[in-house]
């Protein structure tokens, strides 16, 4: 089970600031925006952990920090016990190797001048040692045929293929050098609903054939239900919940998923009658100002004082913890934090 296994990427503080400034011909730091303000998870060999949230919590800057495209303000990135944030040079272009990234729009992901060989193949250019040049070609044509493309359209372009297939070839890329860890920052979020459970389909018969981990990053709840193992709720750049996929979606003990939860539509009428459905009031504070505390308190329905001074620990609320195997016992960043059962959206897949 992939709770049993090792660990294989940690995340400790991970910290991404960008400074505002302001003057033309001389620049005055006045500021930062907060994208990414201390995150903390473990990913283990062989699990999918989802991380879910608003449009502007930090994710995708967390995904971009994952594979090197960005350095962290603070904080550590931990891949088999090393720190890949302090490496650089040959020792990080090994690292890279080994965790790939899959890109959320399909249609830019992708250079309109290269064919599929190529751009499947490029990783081969910057790892030469992954595949000798006489056998990339086949190397290429096996990677399609496995993402379920026809190997031999291979010399055909991007702009020829349906968004599914770039997705796709986006995949094949990412599998190219044989990575233990995939990040895909919301690789399906661009795609026709139906286009999307084939590829979700399609990432999770690859996990199991190639023993990949996926860290899947995505705003859908559905989605992150049927893929993920784990799930790890971003508001506001810091995880304020994380746990078992049940414990989450069934348990919430954090407002704010409770409130996401119950936004998710449900087609059976009986059941939504029975469905609470949590209005939250205002807007997400701006990253350049965020609240003291706990940054969900003004918009919170039990925000007390307490809420305003004391920034809550992600970790097992202690009324909550009394049974460590119950489902209630999972990290979650409230003072307050309460079980709350919930209606389902869906079956279980």
């Amino acid at each position: 089970m992939a709770e049993e296994a090792e660990a294989i990427l940690e995340v400790r503080g991970l910290v991404k600031h960008y400074p505002l400034t302001q003057g033309v011909l001389f620049r005055k730091e006045v500021g930062s925006v907060k994208a990414v303000d201390g995150v903390d998870f473990t990913l283990r060999r062989g699990e999918t952990l989802g991380i879910v949230g608003e449009s502007g919590c930090g994710k995708s800057t967390v995904a971009r920090m994952l594979v090197n495209l960005e350095r962290p303000t603070v904080g550590s990135i931990k891949y088999k016990g090393e720190d890949i944030t302090r490496l650089s040079g040959r020792a990080l272009k090994a690292v890279r190797r080994n965790i790939q990234m899959v890109f959320q729009d399909p249609y830019t992901s992708l250079n309109p001048r290269m064919t599929v060989g190529d751009i499947i193949g490029e990783p081969y250019e910057i790892h030469p040692e992954a595949a000798p040049k006489g056998d990339r070609r086949k190397k290429v044509q096996e990677l399609l045929d496995v993402v379920g493309l026809n190997p031999e359209h291979i010399n055909r372009y991007p702009h020829q293929f349906s968004g599914g297939q770039r997705q796709r070839i986006g995949i094949a890329r990412g599998l190219a050098l044989r990575p233990e860890v995939i990040v895909a920052d919301e690789p399906v979020s661009a795609l026709d609903v139906s286009v999307q459970a084939q590829v979700i389909n399609l990432m999770d018969r690859l996990q199991n054939e190639f023993d990949l981990s996926y860290v899947f990053i995505a705003h859908d709840l559905s989605i992150v239900r049927h893929i993920s193992d784990r799930v790890g709720v971003m508001y506001l750049g810091r995880i304020v919940e994380i746990g078992r996929d049940a414990e989450i979606y069934d348990h919430p003990t954090h407002p704010y998923t409770q409130a996401l939860l119950s936004a998710v539509p449900v087609p059976d009428p009986e059941a939504r009658a029975h469905r609470e459905r949590i209005i939250l009031a205002g807007d997400v504070p701006s990253p350049t100002n965020v609240p003291s505390g706990c940054r969900f308190r003004t918009r919170c329905w039990k925000a007390q004082e307490r809420c305003a001074q004391e920034v809550p620990t992600l970790a097992v609320p202690p009324h909550l913890g009394g049974d460590p195997t119950g489902p209630a016992a999972h990290d979650s960043a409230c003072h307050f934090a309460e079980e709350k059962q919930v209606v389902r959206a869906e079956p279980r897949p």
